[in-house]
């Protein structure tokens, strides 16, 4: 396994420790579609949370919810629309970025990072 997928694994428990630390259920991680992967889904009362975990190098150029550019969102939003119809919920998606700064392991978690609203129809 190369560092850099050891530091994403590491990260993605991080972020996953935090959400339930902070009354999150934990639903699924890394599930995988025709159109990409989200690194973690939880819920609370209101919301089914779509969570995209970027792990970075303290003094990285961006920050990590500057990594998740157009083309990451749209596929996150397709695979997180093919994860509803497949378990249909009541709740409202959100999309969150969690990020992870290594080595110190400081999480910045950004709830709403974006939303489909700009997106329309890209099916």
């Amino acid at each position: 396994m190369s560092k850099a997928k050891k530091i994403g694994d590491l990260g993605e428990k991080l972020a996953l420790d935090y959400l339930l630390k902070n009354g999150f259920k934990h639903v699924l991680s890394n599930y995988h579609s025709r159109y990409g992967e989200i690194d973690i889904i939880c819920e609370n009362e209101k919301y089914i949370i779509f969570v995209e975990v970027k792990s970075r190098k303290k003094g990285t150029e961006y920050h990590g919810v500057e990594a998740v550019d157009k083309n990451k969102r749209v596929k996150i939003l397709k695979t997180s629309f093919d994860y509803l119809l497949k378990n249909p919920t009541e709740k409202q998606p959100r999309f969150d970025v969690a990020e992870i700064e290594f080595p110190s392991q400081k999480i910045t978690y950004y709830k709403n990072a974006f939303s489909g609203d700009d997106y329309g129809e890209f099916f």
